[in-house]
């Protein structure tokens, strides 16, 4: 699986380093196997009082060369960094899901809390008064906790976007726990987990300590140096590297 958040817009200055989307997008396609999913985090920038659309054109661009969208998903921060005089505050982000093929592998969370816990019978009368299942004496039991929306919250800044202070010498961090549900959700322990953009390196970090074979592929040599250095003060940092 890949997942990574692209410089969009011109938002930020990566050291005067630009996105060929693109070509880039094909690569992702070439090198994705069947079965394995992009998971592609992106927003919009406001012009002269219109977003810009980059989000859906580049969503676009991947259908196009032969990727699924298998899902449009919400990244929903805790706060906004401009408030908005004449339009709602900005809090999300798009967190498109692709698919090459069907994806071969989905492991749900299931962290929401379901508000009753129950059995039901599955037996139901039918318009004639007769019922469905009817020698069924079986029950189905309501879980204290369901599978995920797919609008997934997280709480953003210093602190909770990562511990780790040398990350924020980056201009744009995307949370660790966002990278860690999508690498949970999209492969299991062994897969190879790619981020071609992987600036401070919150993917390579969050695939090592999920044991993941992982590449952090990035122009920059500080971000590479910062995503390094980010390995070494891991949790698990007496593990073989």
């Amino acid at each position: 699986m890949t997942i990574t958040s692209p410089p969009y817009d011109k938002l930020r200055d990566y050291q005067g380093y630009n996105l060929d989307f693109e070509n880039l997008a094909k690569e992702l396609y070439r090198v994705t196997k069947e079965g394995g999913v992009v998971v592609w985090v992106i927003g919009d920038a406001t012009i002269k009082g219109s977003e810009t659309g980059s989000s859906f054109r580049q969503a676009l661009f991947f259908k196009e060369i032969g990727f699924n969208l298998h899902d449009t998903m919400i990244y929903q921060k805790s706060g906004f960094a401009n408030p908005s005089k004449n339009r709602y505050h900005q809090i999300f982000e798009y967190m498109f899901v692709f698919s090459k093929g069907k994806p071969k592998t989905f492991n749900p969370i299931k962290d929401k809390p379901n508000k009753t816990q129950y059995n039901f019978s599955k037996k139901r009368r039918n318009k004639d008064g007769t019922m469905t299942h009817q020698d069924d004496k079986s029950r189905i039991e309501v879980l204290p906790f369901g599978m995920r929306f797919n609008i997934w919250r997280y709480v953003t800044g210093r602190g909770n976007t990562t511990k780790d202070s040398i990350a924020f010498e980056h201009p744009a961090l995307f949370p660790e726990k966002l990278v860690r549900d999508h690498i949970i959700s999209w492969s299991n322990v062994g897969d190879i987990v790619l981020d071609p953009m992987n600036g401070a390196g919150t993917t390579t970090k969050m695939a090592y300590l999920l044991n993941r074979k992982f590449i952090g592929i990035d122009i920059s040599e500080k971000y590479c140096d910062i995503a390094r250095k980010r390995l070494l003060i891991s949790p698990f940092n007496e593990k073989k590297r």
